[in-house]
């Protein structure tokens, strides 16, 4: 072989070894959940009467037109003594969300509520900021956060509060999100089953086993005292609530997560809303890694709650290695047939399967615990990991961003108050644009196509399989972006996702 040959298969190996060893950490948080099952948080009885403690519900909000009186009026229900509950609407709106936040508020306010609207002329710090704000004029000893796609159970601080009574350590309790909207389209069904597996297994298994795991912005609740000795709300990171959430728990604050508790909100219908949150989870757990992860690997923590913290905080650089694991997979392939197929699949499948089956043990098992008919759900695995790869353009854009230090604005994710199939959001407002990126999505869409045809010609079967998922990857994601920008349209009917 010449040395650019050499050097071909150098990285592709290297780099698919990488992604291996990831995906052989999910065979390993699938192994922890069901060893420390013993170990899950029950539930606590309410807390007595005159034991409840007052409790300040943020509502942070920015531009929520649709969303923000259905997220009012559910705050409202919440079963908890009126005289011991603030709500805060923390609103950065700059349209109409303004007009309509502040009708829900006085509403609310002559039936007895002690409901506050704050507007800030700027939004300084986004989301951080403006929790900050509020909380310099809370005056709850609990702090509830609540995005403005949620809906709260009742009884939501009557099933957290007790929690914090047992342990005095008890820094924040998180609940399992829920989704309104997941039958609406193939996408919401897909999103729906990548958040199952974050908080079933990925929470279960870390807080289970000692390990840091992270409040998730919404549907959680915080000791107020924590939040100043970790530091505050800071905005260098465009995950305020994963970096707070591992200073807190560098200072000996722990968490709990409860599976039971489920906080039903609304998934995005759009693609491209879809990749501005993916683009802005991805960014900020980068920009907490480099932030956090020295520090934490130089703490006197165990050795195994810093490998899980290694792992979770470093998890989205896989993105990047996939890209490139996108770019050599024709030139590998090219180099190596000379070697005959058989040879390469003995190499490459072991490699794969521990990357892609990992993947599908993962999300398989965090639907078996939820839903008693898990079996109908196998068949969305395929689009699920196809579409994790065609996510991989996105990610590996806000890796990169985050590496060089570039700063971007809080990009909130649009809610369109979808809970029906047959609501409809094409011709409401906050669409995201969809720039260049879903035109190079297409082109390696289109990249995989040429390959898969060139495994099939020279008798590579046993690769296009994998091939097939980082075609139909970036053909779905880019087509879908481009469609629905330009004729406001949701592609996959509800029919196609049931």
């Amino acid at each position: 072989m010449t040395p650019t040959e050499t050097l071909i298969l150098v990285l592709y190996f290297f780099v698919l070894s990488i992604l291996a060893i990831y995906g052989w950490h999910r065979y390993y948080l699938v192994y922890l959940y069901m060893k420390k099952k013993d170990k899950a948080p029950l539930p606590l009885p309410p807390l007595p009467a005159d034991q409840l403690p007052r409790v300040t519900v943020q509502l942070p909000i920015f531009n929520e037109m649709y969303v923000v009186d259905r997220l009012i009026g559910a705050v409202c229900e919440l079963d908890y003594p009126t005289d011991l509950l603030e709500i805060q609407v923390l609103d950065d709106s700059t349209d109409e969300t303004t007009e309509i936040a502040e009708l829900a508020v006085r509403r609310f306010v002559a039936k007895g509520f002690d409901i506050k609207y704050l507007h800030r002329v700027d939004r300084t710090g986004y989301k951080a900021g403006a929790l900050e704000a509020g909380l310099t004029e809370a005056s709850g000893q609990f702090i509830a956060i609540f995005d403005a796609d949620f809906i709260p159970p009742t009884d939501f601080l009557l099933k957290t509060l007790p929690h914090f009574a047992t342990d005095p350590k008890i820094g924040m309790v998180q609940a399992r999100w829920g989704h309104i909207n997941q039958d609406y389209s193939l996408l919401t069904k897909i999103q729906s089953i990548l958040l199952d597996a974050h908080f079933v297994l990925e929470h279960g298994s870390r807080n289970r086993a000692g390990c840091f795991f992270n409040f998730n912005g919404t549907a959680g609740i915080w000791r107020r005292e924590v939040i100043p000795d970790a530091g505050g709300w800071q905005h260098d990171t465009l995950t305020e609530d994963l970096d707070l959430s591992y200073r807190a728990q560098l200072r000996g604050w722990r968490f709990v997560f409860l599976p039971d508790l489920v906080a039903p909100a609304e998934v995005p219908v759009e693609m491209n809303s879809f990749k501005s949150q993916q683009h802005r989870w991805a960014k900020g757990s980068i920009q907490t890694c480099m932030k956090l992860l020295p520090r934490i690997l130089r703490s006197d923590l165990p050795l195994g709650v810093k490998a899980e913290a290694f792992f979770h905080l470093s998890a989205n650089f896989n993105y990047l290695l996939m890209s490139v694991l996108s770019i050599l997979m024709f030139p590998s392939m090219y180099v190596r047939y000379s070697m005959g197929w058989t040879e390469m699949m003995l190499i490459d499948i072991p490699l794969f399967a521990a990357a892609t089956l990992s993947f599908c043990r993962f999300y398989l098992v965090s639907q078996r615990e939820l839903y008693p008919d898990w079996k109908a759900r196998l068949k969305y695995l395929p689009f699920l990991m196809s579409v994790g790869i065609g996510l991989c353009v996105n990610n590996t854009r806000a890796v990169i961003e985050a590496m060089l230090g570039k700063q971007t604005e809080f990009a909130r994710t649009p809610k369109y108050g979808i809970e029906r199939d047959s609501d409809e959001w094409a011709g409401k407002k906050y669409h995201q644009s969809v720039g260049i990126q879903p035109i190079v999505e297409l082109a390696l869409g289109l990249y995989f196509t040429v390959t898969v045809f060139y495994a099939l010609a020279n008798g590579i079967y046993g690769t296009v399989p994998f091939l097939m998922l980082f075609q139909v990857g970036f053909l779905y994601t880019g087509l879908l972006s481009i469609f629905q920008q330009f004729t406001g349209e949701n592609v996959m009917s509800p029919e196609v996702a049931k």
